[in-house]
């Protein structure tokens, strides 16, 4: 029996539709960048009153977000992450990172 399986908990089933479910997501393809609709927020909740930039609505792999979020924190200056299919980026910059977007060719791109 394979690793995974032992995890589980599951030995052995009598269902012949049965599958074992890993608990690992699959992953989702990227769309290309003029189909991406990504929206740009002022938020300040949970922040403490403080002020961050929030884009919304990619669709895609976690490291495809992750790479967007780097490109954005590096051409603006400032810090951000990037989770739960969001770029939060320190500060409000929401006319800079628009900008940043559509000159990516990121063109479905509004500011909210």
């Amino acid at each position: 029996m394979s690793d995974w399986k032992a995890r589980l908990g599951v030995v052995y089933s009598t269902n012949p539709d049965f599958n074992y479910d890993n608990g690992e997501a699959e992953e989702v393809a990227t769309l290309p960048k003029q189909q991406q609709k990504l929206r740009v927020w002022r938020d300040t909740h949970g922040r403490g009153g403080k002020v961050a930039t929030v884009v919304r609505g990619f669709v895609g792999s976690e490291a495809d977000l992750d790479e967007l979020s780097k490109l954005l924190k590096r051409k603006i200056g400032v810090g951000g992450s990037a989770k739960d299919g969001e770029i939060i980026i320190q500060g409000e910059n929401r006319d800079r990172v628009l900008n940043i977007l559509l000159a990516e060719g990121y063109s479905q791109t509004k500011k909210v």
